[in-house]
């Protein structure tokens, strides 16, 4: 019931969501900033009981890093959420406005989706981006997060609440949620939930997407790869090799397989798996990696795994063609990167690898929200329709269509002969329509 409850409120919040002006969501973004700075030392006590406790249960390191919160994290989080609010709000922009006939007028304008369930595991730093997010699009949010960073999430939502409800944003815009069987509930409230955003493991997103009838937006995984053409600078590709793997393997935008063009493997190998080992990088290799480097075995399982650790594999390939043939059969549509100073290969390699985010000369790290610009992201869509790659603001609205007229009917436009349609594009906005400026 109290789940119910909770959703209940969430829903009711979201409709006064939707016209809350930008100046409230930003002031009440502000506080919640500064709320995350003057609260540190409780939310670093809160994590330190959560990590003390998954440490007794013998968590993997990629999910001790993952929940681990520091000082340097909390400012991250501070600056993340007024990134938010510093960016163009998204609801109600006029997406299209045409003229039908002589004052009859259609707009397409942008609204929010209405109340998003965001499930996630291990990483606290995920409420606050969700939560921002939502706010400055509008929409109410129901926060699921794993257990393992029950105290931790529960610091940041009380903070986030309180900073944000006493700044005019409507009571119940957001909830948390704790319990696994809550959230079988929750999947089965499609009356009062718009979406759902899943962030785990490959295995808890299938389990999301086969058990709910409500709209899921979100991967199941992330094998990256790096192609490191003919063409490639060396010091440029060991660097963009280094990054994506080493610099934060736990992490969905991580490369998790090295692909190595023919023609420079034997020259280039050597220096990769040297500067690998250096850093603790267990390197699995092809037959035609290994007889040119001493490093394990590639197993066919390797090719899809995602490691989300010190791991990668690396394979020899005798074409960009092969490299792109062999991402689509094996990756996952998440991130993909080439290295090459051949603008032709790139833009093949670009064009052809059918990922969400495809990078020339750059880490796979570099796909994030924050990093796109787009303040922050409440997870990466590998899908084709609504939103792809990182997911920002403009990916939690939709639209909804307003016709104005002057006493318009259809019929005289099905009579004989039909009266015409103009379907003239208007210039002016919606905005300039309801302010009265038109």
């Amino acid at each position: 019931m109290k789940l119910l409850e909770s959703v209940r409120k969430a829903r009711e919040a979201s409709l006064q969501m939707a016209t809350l002006r930008t100046e409230v969501k930003d002031a009440a973004l502000r506080e919640a900033a500064k709320a995350v700075r003057e609260h540190r030392t409780e939310l670093l006590e809160a994590n330190a009981r959560d990590l003390r406790i998954a440490e007794r249960r013998r968590l993997s390191k990629p999910l001790l890093e993952r929940l681990k919160l520091n000082e340097s994290k909390l400012e991250a989080i501070s600056r993340m959420i007024e990134s938010v609010a510093q960016l163009e709000d998204p609801v109600g922009k006029t997406l299209y406005a045409c003229e039908l006939d002589e004052g009859l007028e259609l707009y397409r304008v942008s609204c929010p989706i209405g109340v998003v369930g965001a499930i996630f595991e291990s990483r606290p730093d995920v409420l606050p981006q969700i939560s921002s997010l939502c706010l400055k699009s509008g929409n109410a949010v129901i926060l699921k997060g794993g257990r393992e960073a029950t105290h931790s999430n529960r610091a940041l939502f009380e903070l986030m609440k309180e900073a944000t409800e006493g700044k005019g944003v409507p009571e119940g815009w957001i909830q948390l949620v704790e319990g696994r069987e809550e959230v079988r509930k929750l999947l089965k409230l499609e009356e009062y939930v718009d979406l759902l955003v899943p962030r785990g493991s490959k295995e808890f997103i299938k389990f999301i997407q086969r058990n709910t009838r409500i709209p899921v937006l979100g991967h199941a995984e992330g094998v990256c790869h790096v192609y490191v053409d003919e063409y490639a600078d060396f010091e440029k590709a060991l660097e963009i090799c280094y990054d994506s793997k080493v610099q934060y393997p736990a992490v969905c935008n991580a490369a998790e397989k090295v692909l190595v063009h023919a023609k420079i493997a034997e020259e280039f190998l050597p220096r990769l798996v040297e500067m690998y080992s250096k850093a603790g990088v267990e390197v699995r290799g092809c037959e035609r990696t290994r007889k040119i480097v001493k490093v394990k075995r590639a197993k066919e399982e390797d090719w899809y795994a995602e490691y989300l650790d010190l791991i990668i594999a690396v394979k020899v390939v005798d074409s960009v063609e092969e490299a792109i043939s062999h991402i689509n059969h094996y990756g996952s549509k998440h991130t993909d990167a080439i290295v090459t100073e051949d603008r032709e290969t790139a833009v093949k390699f670009m064009e052809r690898v059918d990922s969400s985010s495809v990078m020339w000369n750059a880490s796979t790290r570099f796909s994030d929200g924050y990093r796109y610009g787009l303040g922050a992201e409440v997870g990466i869509s590998t899908g084709k329709l609504h939103a792809r790659g990182p997911v920002g603001l403009e990916g939690l609205t939709t639209y909804k269509y307003y016709l104005v007229g002057k006493g318009h009917t259809v019929a005289p436009y099905l009579s004989s002969p039909p009266r015409p349609f103009l379907h003239r594009r208007l210039e002016r906005t919606w905005e300039e329509v309801r302010e009265g400026r038109v």
